[in-house]
C-alpha cells in the first residue's frame, strides 16, 4: 500500500487529555489542559508533562515544583477543552467551569474533585526542549474516586468513568475493551476461566 510522507511532526496519537492543576494557595490555583503527558518509569513511579514556556501555568509549576494530573471523562470534556484555551491570568477556571478544588495529601497544588483519578507529582527535573519544557516528576500519591471501585473485587474500573483521549485536534471517548495485558498469549484454560468471571 502506498504511503504519503509528511514533514516531521507530532503524530503519536491518541494521547491522554488531562487537566493539570498547579499553584500553592487558593489565590493562584490554576488548571491547564495537557496532552503531552505520560508514564516514564515504574519504580519509583514517574511521569512527565510538557508545557509551553509562554503558558501561565509554566511559571507556577516551575516555582512550586509540584502539580496534580487529573484524568478526564466524557462529562468533563467541555471543561477540559475550555481550560486549554483560556488563560488563568484572566479567569478563575475552577469557578468558570464549576470544578471543585480539594486539598491534596502531599503537594500544595489542588486536586479536581470531579476527576476520577488524581495523581500528585513532585518535579525532579526540568528539560528545556524548544517550544516546551518537560517537567519530569515523581508520583507521590494517587487518589481514586470510590464510585469506580468494585467493592467485591476491590478493583478500579476507569471505563465506567468514560475517559477521553485527544487525537490530532479532536477529543474522543474511549470505546469497548478488546483485551487485557497478556491476552494474546493466554492459554485456553485461563481464557475459559476468565470468561466465567
Amino acid at each position: 500500500m502506498p504511503k504519503t510522507q509528511w514533514k516531521p511532526g507530532t503524530m503519536v496519537y491518541p494521547v491522554p487529555a488531562v487537566m493539570v492543576t498547579c499553584g500553592n494557595k487558593p489565590e493562584n490555583y490554576n488548571i491547564i489542559t495537557i496532552a503531552w503527558t505520560g508514564t516514564i518509569n515504574s519504580d519509583p513511579p514517574m511521569c512527565y508533562i510538557s508545557v509551553r514556556k509562554s503558558r501561565h501555568s509554566h511559571k507556577l509549576i516551575k516555582d512550586t515544583g509540584e502539580f496534580v494530573i487529573n484524568l478526564t471523562t466524557k462529562e468533563l470534556a467541555k471543561a477540559t477543552d475550555w481550560c486549554g484555551v483560556k488563560s488563568g491570568k484572566n479567569v478563575d477556571k475552577f469557578k468558570e467551569m464549576n470544578l471543585t478544588p480539594v486539598k491534596a495529601s502531599i503537594v500544595s497544588a489542588p486536586m479536581i474533585k470531579e476527576s476520577p483519578i488524581n495523581i500528585e507529582c513532585k518535579v525532579t527535573e526540568v528539560k528545556e526542549l524548544g517550544t516546551h519544557d518537560m517537567f519530569l516528576a515523581e508520583v507521590v500519591a494517587v487518589h481514586a474516586d470510590n464510585k469506580y471501585i468494585d467493592p467485591k473485587t476491590d478493583s478500579f474500573n476507569l471505563s465506567k468513568a468514560m475517559p477521553i483521549a485527544y487525537s490530532h485536534g479532536h477529543y474522543y471517548e474511549l470505546g469497548t475493551r478488546i483485551g487485557k495485558f497478556g491476552w494474546s498469549v493466554m492459554k485456553n484454560k485461563t481464557k475459559r476461566k476468565n470468561k466465567k468471571h
